[in-house]
């Protein structure tokens, strides 16, 4: 496969009970990752993702540190096996909400150890931060960022007049699906105003709390704290951050995104879009789940998109890269 590659790492919502299994039945260096993020957090994190019940896995504060583990796993599994070195295979990383720690984590900015219990504090502080019943999220399907922030606009109106309801664009993913969060009966308006516009399908999302909007403030000041007694070193290669969609490298500003990220929207339309004009064309998703890969081919079907998860998966990457 000609071209330069972008590695890009899932967000919350690629959980399922099982993943990783395969990973850490078939590669020492896989299972070292398990066993490390256990140690981390003092919990049988693995076990629960192997075995466990899929609310336990859901809860964000699991998902998070979950999901990266498997991320993780998977590139020491390259690293190890057929000896890749992530600075000489991909040009940039970006992550998917919580799978931009994951990158982080991939590029050398973080250690596992340090990473994973920082996605445990993150997932804790966002579960908190709004109380059960306040909000909730919506997907929008057949709309443009731009169109998705007008109905947030009028459905905040039929809310509360004075504007003081939240409602706001959480995700923009791309192919026409943007995901807006706020307060529940805002985003319960929302979906009459959709209806109205003719919006091709408005749809709740089962999720645990309103994430990427400005009801996670407290979420963000935890984080803050949090992010103020990590350590950071500039990453192997540069990061293209959810909420600018631009390249970074310095610490500081690595830092300074990251609290910002806990409020933002992610901005992965952008991110993907970005890649041909820095001469990316293979876009590999390294971790649980297909769900970037999916959002890759919608947004530029130019680009060629992959992903490892599984044994299976890491041997077919290797035969095309």
């Amino acid at each position: 496969m000609v071209g330069q590659c972008a590695f890009v790492f899932p967000g919350q919502g690629s959980q399922s009970v099982g993943m990783g299994r395969a990973l850490y039945e078939a590669f020492p260096a896989a299972k070292e990752v398990f066993q490390e993020v256990d140690e981390a957090l003092q919990q049988r994190l693995s076990t629960l993702m192997f075995e466990g019940e899929p609310d336990e896995l859901t809860r964000t504060e699991n998902a998070q540190p979950a999901l990266m583990a498997v991320s993780i796993a998977v590139l020491r599994v390259l690293q190890k096996e057929a000896g890749w070195q992530l600075a000489e295979k991909a040009r940039v990383v970006a992550g998917h909400s919580l799978g931009e720690y994951s990158a982080l984590a991939a590029a050398g900015s973080i250690s596992l150890t340090d990473v994973a219990r920082l996605l445990r504090t993150r997932g804790r502080a966002m579960q908190k931060a709004v109380p059960p019943g306040e909000g909730a999220m919506a997907a929008l399907i057949g709309v443009t960022a731009a169109e998705a922030l007008e109905i947030c606009e009028e459905a905040r109106r039929h809310v509360d007049a004075s504007g003081h309801a939240i409602l706001e664009v959480a995700n923009d993913n791309g192919g026409g699906q943007v995901v807006i969060s706020g307060h529940k009966a805002a985003i319960e308006a929302s979906l009459n105003c959709a209806k109205e516009r003719g919006v091709k399908r408005a749809v709740i999302l089962p999720v645990s709390a309103p994430f990427h909007c400005s009801l996670m403030q407290s979420a963000a000041d935890v984080m803050a704290d949090a992010l103020a007694e990590q350590d950071f070193t500039a990453p192997h290669v540069p990061l293209i951050a959810n909420v600018t969609a631009s390249e970074v490298t310095d610490p500081a500003m690595i830092r300074k995104l990251l609290i910002q990220q806990v409020t933002g929207s992610v901005r992965w339309r952008e991110t993907i879009e970005s890649l041909p004009e820095k001469d990316v064309s293979v876009v590999v998703e390294i971790g649980a789940g297909k769900v970037l890969s999916g959002l890759t081919r919608r947004i530029n079907s130019e680009l060629t998109a992959c992903n490892a998860a599984t044994p299976q998966d890491i041997d077919a990457l290797l035969r095309v890269i």
